[in-house]
């Protein structure tokens, strides 16, 4: 059991951090199972009418360590469980983190763009993100690793086709953050697969993105509310 924990720290680390950041919330709410919104937003969910017009970009970090409700934590540490410890054997603790920081982060401004006056949570941006960057990964190496390629390659393509019917089914579902975590996760995985070094550069263009999207957001956020 130690040794698993060592092997896997940074997974369980995040699950460990989501578990009590929903415990922490449930207490607030007076209520395990369901969430209250307005508890969801004083402790730091995305909610564009505040995050963009008052400049509270902390809360595209908080966001991703906070869920609506025990059903969606579940799904989401269970899948977080299932693909980080993937992702931990493939990438290194700096890239890793990165990629699903970046991940959740950029999903959550796709989320703003998309969904403005929604209040948005949950790690399945960042999720996405590190299952995009176990296809990065298979893709850098495709020649290599054919057989795996192929067979790991089927199974995202059917994962991903069942989560995005989820969420085009389900409207509380945001498949915009989904979407945006994934892409960056792609990304991210295949330029750090070819080169570990990469990771600099990676984050580093991951920042400007970030800050050239909240600057347009904070353009033309008004016009979209109004």
């Amino acid at each position: 059991m130690r040794e698993t924990l060592k092997q896997y720290k940074i997974t369980y680390a995040l699950i460990a951090i989501n578990i009590l950041g929903y415990i922490f919330s449930a207490f607030l709410s007076k209520n395990f199972i369901d969430i209250d919104t307005e508890v969801l937003v004083h402790m730091g969910a995305l909610y564009g009418p505040i995050t963009v017009p008052f400049g509270e970009w902390w809360r595209l970090l908080s966001a991703i360590f906070l869920h609506g409700g025990i059903m969606h934590l579940f799904m989401n540490m269970f899948s977080l469980y299932l693909i980080g410890r993937g992702v931990e054997r493939y990438f290194n603790t700096v890239s890793y983190v990165s990629i699903y920081l970046f991940s959740g982060l950029l999903g959550g401004l796709a989320s703003l763009y998309m969904h403005p006056a929604s209040v948005g949570v949950g790690a399945s941006g960042a999720i996405f993100g590190i299952f995009g960057a176990l296809a990065g990964f298979f893709i850098a190496y495709k020649e290599k690793i054919q057989a795996h390629t192929k067979a790991f390659m089927k199974e995202f393509s059917i994962i991903i086709g069942v989560n995005l019917m989820i969420g085009l089914s389900i409207p509380s579902v945001d498949v915009s953050a989904h979407v945006g975590g994934l892409i960056i996760g792609i990304l991210g995985g295949y330029a750090i697969a070819k080169n570990p070094k990469w990771v600099w550069g990676y984050s580093l263009a991951m920042m400007l993105l970030m800050v050239s999207i909240m600057r347009y957001l904070s353009s033309q956020y008004a016009q979209t509310l109004f």
